[in-house]
């Protein structure tokens, strides 16, 4: 039996999970989704040869036992639940169940086991340092959230009632202070070398080189291609037959290219590199947003090199 042909699909939510084994004697199975329920999946899979284990992203349900599996030694691919979905529908699978979304999972991966650039699904395997700095990052994205939030809502709610709003503004706003503080002591005792690297860019300051560090392990394992499409700045393709589409971007870590974004828009201002290739694409008459995603995708580009090399900011990465 070839390892290629054994697929694992694991459909994931908050206290179970559903798995379906393709290529092997193994009937679906539902276990629980914990520390035991991991440990038993994974002496039941480490057997059977397994090419590759797919399962969605569930807004972290999934995190735990990804790690566990890729522990154990098994490759494990974690995808957008918008394109499991699309490809469910593209196999005429419209119905939709735990035990059915598995099976679903397992074919993905065996389409994916056979592709020539695995390597960019596979998910790297993130250590206790990595997992509590992805924590933080995503504590402080949610209080930063709720003080936005608050904020807003001072412009609808009597002006009694200001009082209650600023109060909780200044609760989250303490909190917010601190979790910051947690996150760049945390990210200068653990991650200090690719700190400092990604920060000798002009735009990256110590918010997005965290975010970039956390949320985009791949970074530096990836050629540029490989690293701005699972971002989600690198432009597609559109035609058919003698028709040429608009490229447009879409896709990818939503949160990473936020980051991005604004660092972006300071490295316009302040990182002379950035700032030219701005400019340049505007004077060939790129639209001003056309021009900005060029410039996240060039940023982004150059600091998985830098990440790759070991080398701090240089304009020769620039073409990398």
């Amino acid at each position: 039996m070839s390892v290629l042909s054994v697929t694992v699909g694991i459909d994931v939510a908050k206290a179970h999970v559903d798995v379906c084994v393709l290529g092997a004697k193994s009937e679906a199975q539902r276990l629980n989704n914990d520390a035991e329920g991991h440990s038993a999946l994974a002496a039941m899979l480490l057997p059977v040869g397994v090419g590759l284990v797919v399962m969605e992203a569930t807004g972290g349900y999934e995190a735990a036992l990804a790690c566990a599996l890729q522990a154990a030694g098994l490759p494990v691919a974690v995808v957008n639940a918008r394109q499991a979905r699309e490809f469910a529908k593209s196999m005429g699978r419209l119905a939709k169940t735990d035990a059915v979304d598995a099976r679903m999972l397992a074919e993905l991966a065996a389409v994916l086991v056979r592709r020539e650039d695995l390597e960019r699904f596979l998910r790297p395997l993130a250590d206790e340092r990595q997992q509590w700095l992805a924590a933080l990052v995503t504590r402080r994205r949610q209080l930063l959230t709720m003080m936005h939030s608050e904020r807003q809502r001072l412009q609808i709610t009597p002006k009694k009632l200001h009082v209650s709003i600023d109060a909780i503004v200044a609760a989250i706003k303490a909190q917010l202070d601190e979790i910051e503080a947690q996150m760049l002591t945390h990210v200068r005792e653990h991650f200090a070398e690719l700190d400092s690297l990604l920060q000798s860019t002009a735009g990256i300051g110590p918010v997005a080189s965290a975010t970039l560090i956390a949320e985009l392990p791949e970074l530096g394992k990836l050629n540029r291609r490989e690293i701005a499409a699972l971002v989600g700045v690198a432009p597609m393709a559109n035609d058919s037959g003698s028709s040429k589409g608009r490229r447009r971007v879409q896709g990818g870590r939503f949160e990473v290219r936020r980051v991005l974004y604004m660092a972006t828009l300071t490295a316009t201002r302040y990182n002379p590199a950035i700032k030219t290739f701005y400019e340049r694409l505007k004077a060939a008459g790129k639209l001003p947003k056309v021009a900005l995603v060029a410039c996240m995708r060039k940023l982004l580009t150059t600091l998985n090199a830098m990440a790759r090399t070991g080398k701090h900011w240089d304009k020769s990465l620039l073409g990398a």
